[in-house]
């Protein structure tokens, strides 16, 4: 299928997850994804267990899919210069998580690079972002995570903080990368010109917490933890049955009245404690109980029967074995095999036309030095 960056080069100066994950979106969507790695590697080649058959940690795969790999010493003036003189030449686009600093003293940074070359579109992907007083300071997902207030805000009330399972900040500002270099494109396809796009892992934490500021401007009060729930609405979280937990998810009144006549609880509709959606949020406890005394007593999938019927939205909290077995996944085709992978790997979640992305190159991504 034609992709829409079918036909476009980019050059990828990231290790870890931040940006490797933006080059892997431009690489699912067409583009030539070049990355170039120092002699030893990306130190995600080595963050495991677990590792692959080809001692390659299986993150460094899931991350960089479908790319080319090459091996630049950064420290030899001569290599150096043939990496700026072919960006110039071909590129159209540059990503880089470096560490601060660390391209402009190669030569390599938006300034230099842009003289060169003005259609390139160069994304830096930083820490704490181009200015304030942390601008020089590095940092990773876990920390971002904590100074960006997202784990005040993740976990059960009373108890430690909790970071998000997977390295949303990491990806959410890859993300961001991917979303502000398509614009920087269309811009170019208007002007002729590049230019220079910025991400941040700390601007991604605070944007996430976009609606929590909402509310603490408007009341005066931090957030609390609602463990797997949200705040402002009940019943929505999980629920342990019989076999496992469950999402009940009445997230409106019509909602609720069809929850209590489905479990055969009339008398709630009837109670002024949950007459509303903000008198369920203010007595949640009590609802909560009196939810959780009954759905423990079924498994999940007499629930689940009984949910669907009334339409009422629910689902079971599956593990990832569950996830990659379930049909929807199979038939959504969102794991597909890679050439030079060991393993399925998660494709990306847009289609064109119908069709999703697919791999486009033998054994991308699977060595430096290719």
């Amino acid at each position: 299928m034609a992709l829409p960056l079918d036909g476009l080069v980019a050059y990828e100066f990231g290790s870890n997850v931040a940006g490797p994950f933006a080059g892997s979106i431009l690489a699912e969507l067409g583009a030539t994804l070049i990355k170039i790695e120092r002699p030893e590697g990306d130190d995600a080649r080595s963050w495991g267990p677990p590792f692959a058959p080809d001692g390659t940690a299986t993150i460094f795969h899931a991350l960089n899919r479908n790319k080319k790999s090459v091996t630049v010493d950064l420290k030899d003036p001569a290599q150096l210069q043939k990496l700026r003189e072919r960006i110039a030449a071909d590129g159209d686009i540059v990503v880089q998580n470096m560490r601060p600093g660390a391209m402009k003293r190669l030569g390599l940074d938006s300034e230099t690079l842009l003289e060169m070359n003005p259609r390139l579109i160069y994304c830096n992907l930083n820490a704490f972002g181009a200015d304030g007083p942390l601008k020089d300071r590095p940092g990773y997902d876990a920390l971002m995570q904590a100074f960006g207030g997202i784990m005040s805000v993740t976990g059960e009330e009373g108890q430690a903080p909790v970071r998000c399972g997977i390295s949303v900040i990491d990806m959410g500002t890859g993300m961001w990368c991917a979303i502000g270099i398509l614009s920087a494109l269309f811009r170019r396809g208007v002007s002729g010109k590049g230019g220079l796009v910025d991400a941040a892992l700390f601007e991604t934490a605070v944007q996430w917490m976009t609606f929590y500021s909402a509310d603490y401007q408007t009341t005066g009060n931090p957030p609390k933890r609602h463990g797997s729930g949200v705040r402002g609405i009940a019943p929505y979280e999980a629920f342990e049955c019989a076999d496992g937990y469950l999402i009940v998810a009445a997230s409106n009144d019509r909602l609720f009245i069809k929850l209590a006549d489905a479990i055969g609880q009339p008398e709630w509709k009837a109670d002024p404690r949950f007459a509303t959606n903000p008198k369920r949020d203010a007595n949640r406890v009590e609802l909560k109980r009196q939810l959780s005394n009954m759905l423990i007593q079924q498994p999940r999938a007499h629930w689940q029967s009984i949910l669907d019927e009334a339409g009422v939205p629910n689902a079971p909290t599956q593990s990832i074995d569950e996830v990659l077995e379930h049909p929807q996944t199979v038939a959504a085709g969102m794991v597909q095999q890679v050439a030079g992978a060991p393993f399925g790997l998660i494709g990306l979640p847009l289609s064109f036309d119908r069709e999703r992305p697919g791999p486009a190159l033998e054994g991308a991504g699977s060595g430096p030095g290719q």
